[in-house]
């Protein structure tokens, strides 16, 4: 099992770039906090984005930005132009939650939780559960 939970804050902007396919890619390290650290100590994760969810991360995410990874880690090696062979450990992310909401340039967001966030949500479209009915499932 290789699956990988981290919540941190981006420790520089995303970097976004296309394979030569045209498959979106974006790049960016989050920075997490150690539990009970009496120094606030942090770890530097790096972050690997594919496809659609890499175009909303270089859009809507910044340095600075909270955000929630659940992925895997993957290593690779690969050898630089004077030849030296160099080793990278990286999660893959598979989903990306924004936690905290605003534009790039770092403005939060003057919306309320009251409509949760930026959905408009029109609480008379609820109705109440008769409790003397069954639940079908």
């Amino acid at each position: 099992m290789n699956n990988v939970v981290l919540i941190g804050r981006l420790a520089r902007d995303p970097e976004l770039r296309f394979t030569a396919s045209g498959k979106a890619v974006t790049t960016f390290s989050v920075a997490v906090n150690r539990p009970f650290s009496k120094n606030k100590e942090a770890d530097f994760f790096n972050i690997v984005v594919w496809g659609k969810s890499a175009e909303h991360c270089a859009n809507y995410l910044s340095k600075g930005r909270l955000a929630g990874i659940q992925g895997r880690l993957q290593s690779r090696s690969y050898e630089t132009q004077s030849g030296e062979k160099r080793y990278v450990t990286e999660v893959v992310a598979d989903q990306v939650e924004f936690l905290e909401w605003g534009n790039r340039e770092g403005q939060s967001s003057n919306k309320s939780n009251d409509n949760f966030g930026s959905m408009d949500i029109d609480l008379n479209d609820f109705e109440a559960i008769d409790e003397d009915e069954d639940i079908p499932f």
